[in-house]
């Protein structure tokens, strides 16, 4: 009996030994010191390889490289415009979830256009005036707030670019920090949602006017401008211009602006520079990458999307833009490098849209496209003319109609008939592929693929009652110019690629989409995808 006792007690000593073992902590999760996220708003996919002749070896040769570039990178759903872009990039979402379906909707409860960013609520910091923001309209997490929660909100998050929705949106909503440009004052600034006053390096930053530094050598081309043989001439008539520039020719006077106009700089390639600039201020002054955690540092460059659409991209403008662009991003890698170590950091290069060509450039080599304009106004008297009832239009927005359901209502009108009648008039102009009702997409007639990409891109909460669907080649707009917001290829197929920890080198040419770069990125910090994830892992992206 005595040794049975002892026999158990040994077992016991045994199994309690063995389960201390067990739950001994282990090693800490592998993470890199830093993730940065890089959007290069407006970026055609083929600028990787249109201008790849003339890069350097630091920059998009450096990604192309050493890292992983998934070269069939998709946008999932229709209205390709910045605020959806780099939201979805963010959240692995859609617009349908995340809320974000445009840089502005009409919100008919309000009575009135939303912009994406806005919050009444808060207050601008760092400029006596401009209009306040925050991620208020954003439903859903990003992968910032994830790594953020995964860290017991340890992992410092910074957002940083010319567009206050290209650094708020990203950032999600327990950032430290968004940063965006102030045109008026040529302050970088940010609001009372994430500080009561600017850190001391922000103000030192804004004291210098950099804008200044840059626009005292003028905007001339890099090169000889013989030298440019990928791009148009430099003076065509459907090439918009500064205001206060006779022609769109270089060099392009900056000089005079001096001291006077800090908006300028928005739609010159120095934009990216300086947003580059103030991006190593940052990580510098908050230590990103020295921390026990891993820091998230998410960067978006605003100006590419201003040259795209005033230039359009043949011009020598945007050639221009992105060999300049390539110098500051090897320049940007090398900083990297040294702050935070070579193979120590994951860094993702993407794009929020791309952009059509400006359809003048393409009527003359035969190609059809066009420019079109609202008619909203004629349509409008129509329309009150067979249902008595005014402005039964009441907005438009990402190629959607919002009806007046106010004025609708208070006349007894029919709403469904007025519909049909609407759309049946739509149908019947020559620009239009087809004009649908969001109640009835699914019987429209659409491949199934781009009837889903509507579906994605549609928010009930916050979206129109009508589609317009507008042939390959033909948007909304001026003479001068081009612009993005369709499903076509052209706007929807954008460059993703990935360098540094975690990341195996290579190409992919399967489909992906830009909503699995954040679900990727979680599998890579083994943290909870954001809330509203729709995306999946890119396996081949990961060692």
């Amino acid at each position: 009996m005595l040794r049975q006792s002892l026999l158990l007690c040994l077992l016991v000593s045994s199994l309690f030994s063995n389960a201390q073992v067990k739950n001994t902590p282990g090693k800490a999760v592998q993470r890199p010191k830093l993730v940065v996220g890089i959007m290069i708003d407006q970026m055609r996919w083929d600028y990787l390889y249109r201008y790849y002749e003339r890069y350097g070896s630091g920059g998009f040769k450096r990604l192309l490289g050493e890292g992983m570039s998934c070269e069939n990178t998709m946008i999932p759903y229709a209205q390709t415009v910045t605020a959806a872009g780099h939201t979805s990039v963010y959240t692995g979402s859609v617009p349908s979830i995340n809320g974000i379906m445009g840089n502005e909707w009409f919100d008919k409860s309000q009575n009135r256009e939303v912009y994406c960013a806005e919050d009444k609520k808060v207050k601008i910091v760092g400029a006596e005036k401009g209009e306040p923001m925050s991620p208020a309209n954003l439903w859903t997490t990003t992968i910032c707030d994830e790594l953020r929660l995964a860290t017991n909100f340890k992992s410092k998050v910074i957002g940083i670019a010319i567009k206050d929705r290209g650094g708020i949106l990203p950032a999600g909503h327990s950032a430290n920090a968004a940063y965006w440009y102030d045109g008026s004052s040529g302050n970088w600034v940010t609001s009372t949602y994430y500080m009561e006053s600017l850190p001391s390096w922000v103000s030192s930053y804004n004291s210098k006017k950099w804008v200044d530094t840059f626009y005292k050598n003028d905007w001339k081309t890099l090169y000889p401008l013989n030298t440019y043989i990928q791009s148009d001439e430099d003076n065509v008539p459907y090439e918009g211009k500064f205001s206060y520039e006779a022609a769109p020719v270089f060099p392009h006077d900056l000089k005079s602006r001096m001291g006077k106009d800090y908006g300028t700089i928005r739609v010159t390639p120095f934009g990216n520079s300086m947003t580059l600039q103030f991006s190593k201020d940052a990580l510098i002054a908050e230590k990103l990458g020295k921390n026990v955690v891993t820091d998230f540092l998410a960067i978006s460059l605003s100006s590419t999307d201003y040259v795209g659409h005033q230039f359009g991209p043949n011009s020598i403008e945007v050639e221009d833009t992105y060999l300049r662009l390539d110098k500051d991003l090897a320049d940007f890698f090398s900083f990297l490098d040294k702050e935070v170590g070579k193979g120590q950091y994951t860094l993702f290069l993407t794009a929020d849209h791309a952009v059509a060509h400006v359809p003048g450039f393409l009527q003359q080599h035969k190609i059809p496209a066009y420019t079109v304009s609202s008619t909203s106004a004629e349509v409008n008297k129509l329309l009150e003319e067979k249902f008595h009832v005014k402005n039964i239009i009441r907005a438009s927005a990402n190629y959607q109609i919002y009806l007046n359901d106010a004025a609708i209502d208070s006349a007894g009108a029919d709403k469904a008939a007025i519909k049909k009648y609407l759309i049946s008039y739509i149908n019947k102009l020559p620009e239009v592929v087809v004009a649908f009702d969001y109640e009835n997409t699914a019987n429209v007639n659409l491949p199934a693929n781009v009837k889903e990409m509507f579906i994605q891109g549609y928010n009930a909460k916050r979206g129109g009652d009508i589609q317009i669907v507008l042939k390959s080649g033909i948007f909304y707009g001026g003479k001068t110019g081009t612009t993005h917001g369709s499903f076509n290829p052209y706007d929807a197929h954008i460059p993703l690629l990935w360098m540094g920890w975690g990341i195996r080198p290579g190409k992919l040419n399967r489909e992906v989409y830009m909503t699995d770069i954040a679900v990727t990125l979680a599998a890579l910090l083994h943290v909870q995808m954001p809330s509203g994830a729709v995306g999946k892992v890119i396996p081949e992206v990961l060692k």
